[in-house]
């Protein structure tokens, strides 16, 4: 089964979406399509379910939401895309790990194409320019199927990530693609991105829909 249903939700409160994500996971079988939901959330610091309050440095008016993917806390806000991953991952045979790289991978091959040279971290999920973190990535697993994904730094206000250890590391820098491209066409590259991560997955082809799940 190789094409992707795409979903573009708008903007949506990150906890609305979460619970859609797992009640989604629970409910569907092995005929049901995966799928990416293409999101904006408004302003949110999010914890892993293993997440450490001591990198929640000075959130102010940002709500804190401990949720159930894997690693520390993040940031999400307006100008950010996130792309949650809903795949059954028993049935295209990937590990978790083979799903992570695909991921990454995809995000790199994306930025080649904005001449922007970036890399994955084996101590730190996510993909790197210069150093700074330009996307980030947490999975949960259940019953055999992928629910949340990545986030990748369009064109945002990147303040609210200097509250926070970043992934819970001190003094991380964080970057977004506006900084790299001229007249940045945020639309397209989204599209662009999906591509890119969908080639990884091994998916041809995809469809549509603009409206919710």
């Amino acid at each position: 089964m190789n094409t992707l249903m795409v979903r573009y939700l708008g903007e949506q409160p990150y906890v609305d979406v979460w619970q859609d994500m797992k009640a989604f996971t629970d409910s569907r079988d092995s005929s049901d399509p995966d799928e990416f939901w293409v999101v904006q959330h408004p302003a949110v610091f999010t914890q892993g379910q293993a997440g450490k309050d001591e990198h929640v440095l000075a959130p102010g008016n940002i709500p804190v939401v401990r949720s159930d993917r894997g690693g520390q806390v993040t940031y999400h806000g307006p100008g950010q895309c996130v792309i949650y991953c809903l795949i059954d991952i028993r049935r295209r045979k990937l590990g978790v790990r083979r799903m992570i790289d695909a991921m990454e991978n995809g995000v790199i091959s994306f930025l080649e194409t904005f001449d922007v040279r970036a890399k994955s971290r084996p101590d730190a999920p996510g993909v790197y320019v210069e150093g700074a973190k330009i996307a980030s990535l947490g999975l949960r697993v259940r019953n055999g199927c992928t629910y949340h994904g990545v986030s990748f730094n369009l064109a945002m206000d990147l303040e609210p990530f200097s509250r926070i250890n970043v992934c819970g590391y001190e003094n991380l820098a964080v970057t977004q693609l506006k900084n790299y491209v001229e007249n940045l066409d945020e639309n397209q590259a989204i599209e662009r991105l999906i591509d890119h991560l969908m080639e990884k997955l091994g998916y041809t082809s995809r469809k549509r829909k603009n409206t919710s799940y």
